[in-house]
This record gives C-alpha cells, structure tokens and sequence, in this order.
C-alpha cells in the first residue's frame, strides 16, 4: 500500500459536514484537511454504478487540477424495503427546484417506504467509501458499513443528511440524537477510517 507523507491533505467535498467529520478523523494524525470549496474546484459528475467509483472520480478530478493527493469519499444510505435504493442517488433524492432539502429527503423516504407495503423494522445500512489518489493516477480504496434501520418521525438535530431517521443497531436513539463524537467513533465514515489509518501510519 502506498502510504500518504505530508501533514496537510486536500478532501475533495464541497460538503461541510462531511469535511467536519474528515477533519476530526485525522485529527489525531496532525494532518491539517483543506476542502474543495476552499480552492474553488469543480464538482465532477457522479456518474459511477457505486460508491467506489464515485469516490474515485471526485479524488483522482481534485488531485488532477491541483497536483496534489486527494481523498474523496462518497457515502449514503441503502434500504433493503426499498431494494437498496436510495443508494449511489443518496444525495439526490434530496435535490428540489430550490437546492438540496434532505428534509424533503428524508420524507421522500418515509412515503416510498409505506408505498413498499414492507413492514417495520426497516433494516438499512449506511456504506462509506474512501478513495485516496495521487496526481499520478494511483489510489487507493477504503470501504465501512454501518448497519441500522430507519426511523419514523425525524429526532434530533445533530449531524447531516439522512441522519434524523437512521437508528443504528444496538442504540435506540439516531444518528441526529448523537453528538459529533460519539456518531464518528461508530459511522460508516469510521469504519472506513480505521482502514484508511493504515495509510497514514509509518513504516
């Protein structure tokens, strides 16, 4: 495995929230995290069948136009009522003529799921993937899960995206409910952190 050396890394989301969670991540590495917004980079489609192909094209575009390595990671939710949908369109389902509203998201979700006629509890997994590339074309990949169900109404107002209805398994209270710390010690982002470590270790 090619290992990272540098204490500053380029993370190529234009996602706060995310860029938050990366940051706490490497907090105990002493790598600074620069996010793309921050040096104006370009969202690239996401046109990959998966996680990892999506990780792929937002890390090896922000390492071409920059130079520098990049890590990306794309995540979201699959929901085993709905087939696994919302999956790779994770963020989408949240898109409206005025932006992103993971609000209308989430309520998105709850109505396909009482169309599905399936029955509660509804089992979903969080999938995280981690795609570290460098301007020569290399990289390498790190995945996480976390498995949970979804919940109805929306709690708390912590975190991002979906996470007022994902509960995960062994907690009765979501991801919403959690603080900051304890979400990115259990999250997928975690779990795929623990094997992205190894890249940022000596030797």
């Amino acid at each position: 495995m090619r290992r990272f050396a540098g204490d500053r890394l380029l993370v190529a989301t234009h996602n706060s929230g995310k860029l938050e969670e990366i940051a706490d991540l490497l907090d105990d590495h002493a790598i600074r995290v620069i996010g793309a917004a921050a040096l104006g980079l370009v969202e690239p489609d996401e046109t990959g069948a998966d996680f990892v192909a999506n990780a792929r094209i937002k890390a090896h575009a922000a390492s071409r136009a920059t130079g520098l390595p990049a890590l990306a990671d794309d995540s979201g939710i699959e929901i085993d009522a709905l087939d696994g949908a919302p999956g790779v369109r994770t963020a989408d389902w949240a898109d409206t003529p005025g932006g992103r509203d993971f609000v209308h998201a989430m309520a998105r979700t709850y109505g396909a799921l009482l169309e599905s006629g399936v029955a509660q509890p509804w089992t979903a997994r969080f999938c995280c993937a981690f795609v570290l590339a460098w301007p020569d074309g290399h990289d390498e990949t790190f995945e996480g899960r976390l498995n949970g169900q979804i919940t109805w109404p929306m709690r708390g107002g912590e975190g991002h995206g979906y996470d007022p209805i994902f509960q995960p398994e062994g907690f009765g209270i979501t991801f919403g409910q959690m603080n900051r710390r304890e979400k990115n010690r259990i999250s997928h982002r975690a779990d795929a952190f623990r094997k992205l470590a190894t890249a940022f270790q000596d030797g």
